[in-house]
């Protein structure tokens, strides 16, 4: 039997299994693809919040990629968590050196607020992560983390949009789901756009939400469709990983990477 296709994800580790690692490799699984992983950072995580995390040395990291890479071969990469200068830098470099599409999620906080990305590496991360990125995949947080743009409507979607493009990246998705009103994301190459929307749904149950996001998109492109056909489909599967959103601890619970698939 052939292979599924190949996406790798470089990310840090959830311990909780909404974000993350653990979220990306059940999108990919969910989806069709067989999923490896590049463990970034180890994070004491629950539904609660991050009480601690612990980033992996360069080398370590480098050795998980080669690992996979000159082996087994990737058709699409995506990256998560990259808590420092020096990870985002080599990761770049690694990806640079890659010839598979490129999913960048910029994480810089986690859903409760808890920062994962030092304040050191935002420069590395529009110098070198954002001109490697086939796509990148910020939030309105992220957004003003990288580019000093506040987005407080529709509207400021475009300039928070050609204020990412300007560090090179291909296409960039700008995630509006933290405005009122419906759930609308815009995707721009610069000169195309897609708008993207979906019904807000009434579930406050969305941990892990960007990186089954960027994990879908990955996936998409894995399987040969272009950039916009990926995201709208990773759009429609992400809605209905939300709406089936479930309670876990006693805070934020995780999104329902197998919703299509049932729980028996």
């Amino acid at each position: 039997m052939s292979a599924p296709p190949r996406v790798l994800t470089v990310a840090g580790s959830d311990s909780g299994g909404g974000a993350g690692i653990q979220a990306d490799l059940k999108t990919m699984l969910a989806l069709g693809a067989h999923g490896m992983s590049v463990i970034t950072a180890v994070t004491a995580q629950n539904s609660l919040g991050v009480q601690g995390a612990w980033e992996l040395p360069v080398a370590a990291v480098r050795a998980q990629y080669r690992s996979v890479v000159d082996d087994i071969g990737v058709q699409a990469v995506k990256t998560g968590m990259l808590a420092s200068a020096e990870l985002v830098e080599a990761v770049a470099e690694l990806i640079g050196g890659t010839d598979a599409p490129a999913v960048v999620d910029p994480v810089g906080v986690s859903k409760h607020g808890d920062s994962l990305l030092a304040a050191s590496a935002l420069d590395s991360v529009r110098t070198a992560l954002l001109p490697a990125a086939t796509v990148v995949t910020p939030n309105l947080d992220e957004v003003a983390q990288l580019t000093g743009v506040r987005v407080e409507s529709e509207s400021g979607m475009r300039e928070a949009a050609a204020a990412l493009l300007a560090y090179g990246p291909a296409w960039v998705l700008i995630k509006g789901g933290h405005l009122s009103g419906d759930a609308v994301d815009l995707l721009t190459d610069g000169a195309r756009e897609h708008w993207l929307r979906a019904p807000r749904l009434d579930n406050r149950h969305t941990h892990g939400t960007g990186c089954t996001l960027a994990s879908a998109i990955a996936v998409g492109l894995a399987q040969g469709r272009s950039v916009p056909e990926a995201v709208a489909a990773a759009k429609e599967y992400v809605t209905g990983a939300i709406a089936g959103g479930f309670a876990l601890g006693g805070g934020i619970g995780p999104v329902d990477h197998g919703w299509r698939l049932g729980r028996g």
